[in-house]
């Protein structure tokens, strides 16, 4: 625990309080995380930590924010493979390992979405269009042509590779890799399906 008497920059304590915060929405619900209790974590007083976020929700929304970036950083594509297939295979294999480390981290982003706070869903729908817009870039590559109807079928897709993920970490039945698996073919099949009836 880091003693109330360890001077910070404000940037430093600003920082350290938002990594408590996401350690913390990884082990229970973000709802429940108290300002007490993060002020206790990081050995500072209550008033402290309004001095650097407006209220708990401003410092629910900032963790969220960083959830998020932190999935988006996890699960970037990676530029020393040329095949596009893999590159989603090695994507969709960082996804479901951030699922596996943060359960409760991802489930509160994704679950964003349907939060009674504007700002936190904003978060939640920014997070998938990021997702989608990375894989609509390549969608040449696998003989798709970016279409609305293209669109929506990798928004679906999302939507699918979330739910699958949020019951497989309630009921892991498959393996890992049996899993990457399912969610990397239904991708191309999905969208060659949707541009064979679109045509």
């Amino acid at each position: 625990m880091t003693s109330s008497r360890t001077r910070m920059s404000p940037d430093a304590r600003r920082r350290q309080l938002i990594d408590l915060g996401v350690a913390m929405a990884g082990e229970q619900p973000l709802e429940s995380i108290t300002i007490e209790s993060v002020a206790e974590a990081a050995g500072v007083s209550k008033g402290l930590i309004f001095h650097y976020f407006e209220s708990k929700a401003d410092f629910h929304l900032q963790v969220v924010r960083e959830q998020a970036q932190i999935m988006l950083d996890r699960t970037m594509p990676r530029q020393d493979i040329t095949d596009v297939l893999e590159v989603l295979r090695s994507s969709v294999a960082a996804y479901v390992d951030y699922v596996s480390d943060n359960g409760r981290g991802f489930i509160g982003v994704i679950r964003g979405a349907t939060s009674a706070d504007p700002e936190i869903r904003d978060v939640a729908d920014s997070t998938r269009a990021a997702m989608s817009e990375r894989i609509l870039k390549r969608a040449p590559e696998l003989g798709i042509e970016r279409s609305p109807a293209i669109e929506l079928a990798v928004a679906g897709w999302i939507a699918f590779v979330e739910e699958t993920l949020v019951r497989w970490l309630a009921d892991p039945a498959v393996t890992r890799e049996q899993l990457i698996a399912i969610l990397v073919a239904a991708l191309p099949l999905l969208a060659g399906l949707v541009g064979e009836a679109a045509g």
